[in-house]
């Protein structure tokens, strides 16, 4: 193992990937700039394959999906994950349902990379989480890695797959360092993770929140027994892994920074309560975001997200209820 930032796993992953198969290549905003996560790629497999575009969504998504029908392997970039909305029809209407359209004569081997999150002070169109958006679209799948190990190896498994793949990367992680295998891998796509084992409550985290659930559990770790479980792609969910946790330890809590109004939360919560309601011995409850367009102020927008004492107080509540 050795220790790399995110960026940097994400870089590699997609280097790996480009050198491994001609095929694959990458269009859209930010590609080389400030994120980093593309930075060198052009240099070294030269503007054929690696192409920043003029600020037109719907023309190099398009671009994207036309690509994928011929063969190729397009990973396109959408800069802030707000403006998906300027290519919806192209990834809702498109992408997701052409290979059904189709009977499966064609196939959609399309990566659409994009970042979201917040506490950055970017205001309302700079700092959503929309997961639930592409979730509730059949025909796509969703990956939100929250970890550096699988922010590399969910990517390359991404790549590889045909099916369109809306992979969601939270840039207040961009920075965060963590061990990495130095030999080649991948992780599959639909196979959750226990990040914490525990006895008297199963939280289910994703992205960001996931590191916040994991300090909020190290912080009363004396009081509570918290299993914190990363879904690491909330489609396809592994349902099975969250069940066995619930059946276990009675008590569920979702923690996600998108609003918790029909939210990626109100799904696990569904599904739990179809299919373990008799293991449950308290409520199941998510903590999410507000439900209102993120404010600029950085007070303010401090209140609109859960952060780790307010995630800790709630998972207190659940267990002792």
């Amino acid at each position: 193992m050795r220790t790399v930032t995110y960026v940097r796993a994400l870089n590699e992953a997609l280097s790996e990937e480009m050198a491994r198969d001609d095929s694959v290549f990458i269009i859209g905003e930010e590609v080389g700039g400030v994120f980093g996560v593309t930075r060198g790629l052009d240099r070294r497999y030269g503007e054929r394959r690696v192409r920043c575009t003029p600020i037109s969504e719907a023309a190099f998504t398009g671009l994207g999906v036309g690509a994928a029908m011929s063969g190729l392997r397009p990973i396109v970039e959408i800069m802030y994950v707000d403006f998906i909305t300027v290519c919806w029809d192209q990834v809702a209407n498109q992408a997701a349902k052409l290979r059904y359209m189709s009977g499966g004569q064609v196939k959609l081997p399309l990566t659409i990379r994009a970042q979201q999150g917040n506490l950055t002070r970017e205001a309302a169109q700079h700092s959503q989480h929309i997961e639930a958006w592409f979730a509730h679209t059949p025909g796509l799948k969703v990956v939100m890695p929250a970890t550096v190990e699988d922010a590399k190896g969910l990517l390359k498994s991404a790549i590889r797959d045909d099916n369109p793949v809306v992979f969601l990367e939270n840039r207040l992680l961009y920075e965060l360092k963590g061990p990495m295998p130095r030999d080649e891998y991948t992780i599959p796509l639909g196979v959750a993770k226990i990040q914490r084992e525990g006895t008297d409550i199963t939280v289910v985290a994703t992205s960001n929140a996931l590191q916040k659930s994991l300090a909020a559990a190290d912080q009363i770790a004396d009081e509570v027994s918290v299993e914190v479980i990363d879904p690491r792609t909330i489609v396809p969910l592994d349902t099975e892994t969250i069940l066995a946790s619930v059946r276990k330890t009675g008590r569920l809590l979702v923690v996600h920074d998108a609003p918790a109004r029909l939210g990626f939360g109100a799904e696990v919560v569904r599904l739990v309560t179809e299919q373990a309601w008799d293991a449950l011995q308290a409520a199941p409850r998510v903590i999410g975001g507000l439900n209102l367009p993120m404010p600029f102020s950085p007070v303010l927008e401090d209140v609109c997200i859960p952060d780790v004492p307010r995630i800790a107080e709630t998972i207190r509540q659940v267990a002792r209820s």
